[in-house]
């Protein structure tokens, strides 16, 4: 996910926009660069350098640019190669200078007409299209504002932008259509970036633009156009400057901080990549598209939480693509002679990129069979993201506690999108495309009214403290939500727990069914309705206690045997992403009353280096 960082001043802001790019550098980016207006000339000077923000800052030290408004980015390749010529800011001429988030759906056809216009493009990046088309707009109109405008009708996609001019050196310009865009706000100064993080040291009010939104920056005033007349003062917002990405925010354990972000963790992993209709493919990175025009089959690899998200891939890639998806856990597939499939597209998952097991199937992939490698993973520039072909980071933000939360959902969100994007190349329809994209923009609201659940299930945890055994149990893809419920639990509550498919109580578990291991159900309304209820009535003729996790229409009746906890509806592919989380609730909670070490559980450390 690139970086933005923009500002006006009444001083020198070449050092503002440097700190704002290393603040940003958890986002993942391949490139750096800078534009300033100068204050002697008016002239804009721009800075570009391949590689690490330490790299431009050492060029920016032989040669500085000086002004009081500047913009700065970090890029993340999608369209052209991770090279010096596609890094931001871009430029047309020597008149205006662009950073860009996001992805530009239409871009080439605007850039043919750009071309016939007279405009020479110097990369390969949808990004110059755009700033060409601000350019001749602002020419057409005489006006900065008015020619952003302009252009950003012209445009299809997700996107954030930050614009400079040298007729206009007082001032920044700037828009938001489906890429977060954030406005700090100051005395003398003012400021926009694609995160709070980057200008934590200078401001601690911020106003978060809505959708559709310009902006019009001076050092002394915020102009905002678009729905919400609002003035500025009542929609800025001040922060903590003490809370940062790795406190805890006034929560007791960062398990718990960490299951609450998952609503705007899932809005960062969306964000960008999924216009109205579709799922964004260049979001996947340079060459997605070839690649997934040869891909016949997928491999999944994984380690833990991750290979319980791959589990429910599985579901979603055969139910949505029509192709097969196999599921490996990482450390088995290594050592074992694997018949790949042609046309198969190898992809692992990793939340910190550096899991052993998972580097070494990577390693050892190298049947011609694959046509390439995708790594799904939320730390950038990891040993995984450097040695896969693709990346799709999960951008959960820094997970402190051992215990996946939200590194987990966010996972799940990626591999949705993968799945909705192999499933538009092979008969997935554009109104079942449209449905999903619809879910997933819905997915972070319901999430909220899950953790609206909180106190409810913080009541019935009372009833594990003193159990030593649980099962936990689900249908179809809701059996890996079980097989995560009790991983979880065991984690950081110790209380030994198992997740079993429902279907197959008779072939063993219901052996150890009693009325002191409590039985934990994930049961959504659908298909397998029936059927598990079928199963759950095994457990209660056995004198099981049971725990129903379920949505109203589910039907289900509470009595002396069976507790219900309802959860909010939702659409049949996204509700495993939805009852994860009353799982991490139960288990925190139990594990707090147990009183142990819910953040650094024994025995287990947050990234598994070795075999």
């Amino acid at each position: 996910m690139c970086g933005i960082v923009g500002a006006v001043a009444k001083r020198e802001v070449t050092g503002i926009l440097c700190e704002g790019l290393q603040r940003l550098e958890y986002r993942g980016y391949d490139s750096a660069g800078i534009a300033v207006i100068s204050s002697l000339d008016s002239t804009l000077q721009r800075l570009r350098k391949v590689g690490k923000v330490k790299e431009l800052i050492g060029a920016i030290r032989e040669n500085r640019p000086t002004g009081s408004t500047g913009i700065a980015h970090t890029r993340w390749a999608t369209h052209g190669k991770p090279t010096e010529k596609n890094a931001h800011p871009h430029m047309s001429g020597d008149r205006v200078a662009l950073i860009h988030n996001g992805i530009i759906e239409n871009h080439v056809a605007l850039r043919l007409e750009l071309q016939a216009d007279g405009y020479q493009f110097h990369s390969e990046t949808d990004t110059e299209v755009v700033v060409h088309l601000i350019d001749r707009e602002i020419q057409a109109c005489g006006d900065l504002l008015g020619g952003l405008k302009k252009a950003v009708q012209q445009l299809t996609g997700s996107f954030a932008l930050g614009v400079l001019h040298r007729d206009y050196p007082d001032r920044i310009v700037a828009a938001r259509v489906g890429s977060p865009l954030i406005i700090g706000v100051g005395i003398g100064e003012n400021f926009i970036a694609s995160d709070t993080q980057a200008l934590r040291p200078v401001t601690d009010r911020f106003i978060y633009l809505e959708e559709g939104e310009l902006v019009e920056l001076t050092s002394d005033d915020i102009s905002i156009h678009g729905v919400n007349d609002e003035s500025v003062e009542s929609r800025t917002v001040q922060l903590d400057r003490g809370i940062d990405a790795v406190d805890k925010a006034g929560y007791r354990h960062y398990m718990l901080k960490e299951i609450f972000e998952q609503p705007r963790a899932i809005e960062n992993t969306l964000a960008e990549r999924i216009s109205e209709n579709q799922v964004l493919e260049a979001a996947f990175g340079v060459g997605a598209a070839e690649i997934f025009e040869r891909t016949r089959a997928v491999q999944i690899v994984a380690c833990g939480s991750s290979y319980y998200t791959a589990l429910i891939a599985r579901y979603w890639i055969e139910e949505l693509v029509g192709i097969t998806c196999q599921v490996e856990i990482a450390s088995e597939i290594r050592y074992r002679k694997v018949a790949v499939l042609p046309g198969t597209l190898f992809v692992a998952i990793s939340q910190s990129g550096e899991t052993a097991d998972t580097l070494a199937a990577l390693s050892a992939a190298d049947d011609a069979n694959y046509v390439a490698s995708l790594c799904i993973c939320n730390v950038p520039n990891s040993s995984l993201v450097r040695a896969s072909d693709l990346c799709l980071m999960s951008r959960a933000g820094p997970e402190i506690c051992v215990a996946s939360t939200k590194a987990f959902t966010t996972q799940l969100v990626d591999l949705l999108m993968l799945a909705i994007v192999l499933g538009a190349r092979n008969g997935l329809s554009a109104e079942d495309q449209q449905e999903l994209v619809s879910e997933l923009r819905r997915l972070p609201d319901q999430l909220r009214r899950t953790l609206e659940l909180n106190q409810r299930i913080q009541e019935v945890a009372e009833d594990f403290v003193e159990k030593d055994h649980a099962l936990f149990l689900g249908r179809g893809m809701h059996y890996p939500v079980a097989l995560e419920g009790a991983l979880k639990l065991k984690e950081i509550s110790y209380i030994h727990a198992e997740g079993y498919p429902a279907g197959e109580l008779k072939h063993g578990p219901l052996a150890l069914v009693d009325d002191a291991m409590p039985v934990v159900a994930v049961a959504p309304s659908n298909e397998l309705l029936e059927k598990l209820k079928s199963n759950l009535q095994e457990v209660q003729a056995r004198g099981g206690q049971l725990y129903v996790f379920a949505d109203l229409e589910a039907d289900f009746e509470e009595d002396e045997g069976c507790v219900v906890i309802q959860v909010p509806g939702a659409h049949g592919i996204t509700a495993p992403i939805i009852y994860t989380l009353p799982m991490q609730l139960l288990s925190y909670h139990v594990a707090v009353l147990k009183g142990t070490d819910v953040d650094q559980p024994r025995n287990l450390a947050k990234s598994v280096t070795v075999e």
